[in-house]
């Protein structure tokens, strides 16, 4: 079984669409509680709720690992960013039996991408992003490192890594504007 998230229902095949690897794809997991940190975008998110004007296409933001024992892992970079980035957020999570894999290599675990259009077998609304994945984080599925338990570590990686992102995201307004906004302690 494989799974997508999409905010957008009532779709009954998937297509490929151009993202962060400049190819048209379709990304997949074999595990469920995967696809829930897609249900959000947080750079986007952030930006309409504050009435940042962007016509563009929306940098991604995954602020997420995978431990040793291949569980996901949800980090927040800043206070709060779990709840606001997905707090009320309502999606679908299509189901597909099957995929012609597209032979890209993604590099993370339990996923998959396709280059062909897929039929979708099933899909799940699930009304609240945030709840879903608390409750994914209760059964043992997902794990959440929340800001303040963040480790210095991870601290000073962020300072190293987002002015490099900030300088790098010339063509970006809106990923400079959340990054301004939401991370400029590391700036």
């Amino acid at each position: 079984m494989f799974f997508h998230a999409s905010p957008i229902g009532g779709i009954q095949q998937l297509e490929p669409r151009v993202s962060n690897h400049n190819i048209p794809l379709i990304y997949f997991s074999k595990k469920r509680e995967n696809t829930l940190v897609y249900l959000s975008n947080a750079i986007e998110k952030y930006c309409k709720d504050t009435g940042f004007d962007y016509q563009g296409t929306w940098q991604k933001w995954g602020s997420y690992g995978f431990n040793e024992d291949g569980i996901l892992r949800l980090e927040e970079y800043y206070p709060n960013a779990l709840e606001e980035t997905y707090k009320g957020v309502s999606g679908y999570i299509y189901r597909a039996e099957t995929i012609a894999d597209s032979g890209f290599e993604v590099q993370i675990p339990d996923a998959a991408t396709s280059s062909e259009p897929v039929s979708v077998s099933g899909v799940e609304f699930v009304p609240d992003a945030y709840e879903a994945i608390l409750e994914a984080e209760r059964n043992g599925l997902i794990r959440i490192l929340r800001y303040e338990n963040a480790p210095d570590a991870m601290k000073n990686w962020l300072r190293k890594v987002i002015p490099e992102e900030y300088a790098n995201a010339t063509e970006h307004p809106e990923y400079r504007y959340f990054l301004k906004n939401k991370l400029v302690e590391y700036l």
